[in-house]
């Protein structure tokens, strides 16, 4: 049975393994090897369980131990054009790498790509399809929910979704005014508010598991946003017809059955 791993997953670093015990694939590397490393043991997994690296976009948060890790295992890096041109210019690629393609299969799972609006060269997510024909995605780092992330990931059973920050702890918080704008904007983040309501559409379209990731330590808090989303699927009866989990900053064991 396949499994998500939400491994690391905040404004600082984020990382999630996919796949079963004996291999499957790491998408986004944004920590160091040692934390990474230790976050792997922690849940019974090895590093060369990891057979492929997808890269959603070069924001260190996403990238930071690509380079070291791609010294120590022996993993092709997937990204899209555009960033994989930044990972090479910058060093972050030191083994194989090649350009993501729609149908990619690793461990016989299919890996497609989506693009999503945020401010880097050429953001996406990954959505996967296991051999049972079971569906997971990533879907973080984005300012909207566009028409081409909607018909990616309607219908897929579990979903780890960005809920990055609350409107007001935002609004009202010590984050300057141009950083603020950023977040705010179509380029930026998806807020608990909007997260919650395309939560809503996801459930409605047979989606079973959510996860909630990529939380700002400064503008939320699981406990706000976890009560947010809910609030959006209160027609749906949580643990029956979803659950919902909240990606830790830092694992300390724990996945997601698929």
């Amino acid at each position: 049975m396949a499994r998500i791993y939400p491994l690391f997953s905040s404004s600082k670093g984020n990382s999630t393994y996919i796949g079963t015990k004996n291999e499957g694939i790491l998408i986004d590397d944004g920590v160091s090897f040692s934390r990474l490393k230790k976050a792997m043991e922690l849940n019974g997994l090895s590093l060369e369980a990891i057979k492929a690296v997808f890269i959603t976009h070069e924001h260190s948060d996403h990238t930071k131990g690509l380079a070291m890790l791609t010294k120590k295992i022996n993993a092709p890096v997937f990204a899209q054009g555009l960033t994989l041109e930044y990972l090479l210019g910058s060093g972050l690629i030191k083994g194989d790498h090649c350009e993501i393609k729609d149908g990619e299969e690793v461990c016989g799972m299919r890996v497609q790509c989506f693009n999503t609006p945020h401010d880097t060269q050429e953001s996406c997510g990954y959505k996967i399809t296991f051999p049972d024909g079971k569906t997971a995605a990533v879907c973080t780092d984005l300012g909207y929910v566009p028409e081409n992330v909607s018909a990616a990931l309607l219908g897929t059973d579990c979903v780890l979704l960005e809920a990055n920050y609350d409107v007001e702890m935002l609004r009202n918080g010590t984050y300057p005014y141009y950083l603020k704008t950023r977040i705010f904007s179509k380029n930026g983040h998806l807020s608990n508010t909007d997260s919650g309501a395309f939560a809503e559409r996801l459930v409605e379209s047979g989606t079973t598991r959510l996860i909630l990731g990529h939380l700002s330590q400064e503008n939320n808090t699981p406990q706000i946003a976890e009560s947010t989303v809910t609030a959006c699927l209160e027609r749906f009866r949580r643990n029956a017809d979803y659950t919902l989990n909240v990606a830790p900053v830092e694992t300390s064991g724990g996945f997601i059955a698929i």
